[in-house]
């Protein structure tokens, strides 16, 4: 059977037992000495015995107040605790953020937006996953990330996207390679050239072989792979040519390789942060998401 007692009824308790006089325990609630003396009676009656013994000079505690007296005061502490752990999580002084982020943000945008959201929220923890777009959505909707931050994709069924900013496609490929030197190159020049692209059934995939059709392009692809980083690195080699977004670009010109524009891309897609279009977001996500939406 459950006990009908209130906090309330606990700390008058404490404070009686502390004081070992209704007086100065009264004063130091703030409350009237009948209200005090209501307060034990009531939580006397709902455990169904005395837990003090009273006399004219002082209060004393029974042998059962002896016992509920450690209790009481982890009782206290413990809500007095979980009280200051809420307000730090609605004052953004504790929390967790979790996100999923795309390759190409991740390891260019992102760490800048976490140094400075860090700065703001030191004791946020940050927990990251960087997985190609198609998980980002998935794992948003599935709850393992608050949000995500991917390309705009056609299909976004229980998400709502927040528009960051535009994104083209470039070409990358070997400084020595004939179309370094161009200043902007054509998907007709690109079919010229052996292709490293991104594997079937990956949204990127999907996109350049959409515009390819379009145009007629016929793309001469002799190697596949899962992330644009491998893609970077297979040209590098000096595999072949690819065409990966404009946001890689620093990473592509790290590894040594020429960076030229892609003259009408057909690709340009809008970069943004998706969330569950039901539930709340924590205070830490919206305050990240109220960051990059301004930044």
């Amino acid at each position: 059977m459950a006990l009908n007692i209130s906090l309330k009824q606990v700390r008058a308790f404490v404070n009686v037992a502390i004081c070992s006089n209704y007086a100065e325990a009264a004063e130091r609630m703030h409350l009237s000495q009948p209200a005090l003396s209501i307060a034990i009676r009531n939580l006397e009656q709902a455990t169904g015995g005395a837990l003090f013994s009273r006399s004219t000079r002082k209060v004393e505690l029974t042998p059962e107040g002896v016992a509920f007296f450690p209790v009481a005061k982890r009782l206290l502490r413990d809500w007095e605790e979980a009280c200051m752990d809420l307000n730090n999580l609605f004052s953004m002084q504790k929390g967790k953020l979790s996100i999923a982020v795309m390759p190409s943000f991740a390891s260019t945008l992102l760490p800048e937006h976490l140094r400075v959201f860090h700065e703001q929220y030191p004791n946020i923890t940050i927990a990251i996953q960087d997985i190609v777009m198609e998980f980002v959505m998935a794992s948003v909707l599935a709850g393992r990330s608050e949000l995500g931050i991917t390309f705009e994709s056609e299909s976004m069924e229980g998400l709502e996207f927040f528009p960051l900013f535009e994104d083209d496609f470039i070409l990358v490929c070997p400084p020595k390679h004939p179309l370094a030197e161009v200043k902007s190159a054509t998907w007709q020049q690109v079919q010229q050239y052996p292709f490293i692209a991104m594997n079937l059934g990956s949204t990127l995939r999907r996109w350049i072989d959409d515009v390819c059709a379009k145009r007629d392009i016929v793309l001469n692809i002799i190697a596949e792979g899962g992330q644009l980083v491998l893609l970077g690195e297979l040209v590098a080699a000096g595999l072949g040519i690819s065409v990966v977004p404009a946001l890689t670009r620093q990473q592509m010109l790290d590894k040594g390789l020429s960076c030229v524009a892609l003259r009408h891309s057909g690709l340009r897609k809008c970069v943004g942060v998706v969330k569950k279009q039901r539930g709340t977001l924590s205070v830490a996500a919206n305050g990240f998401l109220s960051m990059l939406t301004q930044s």
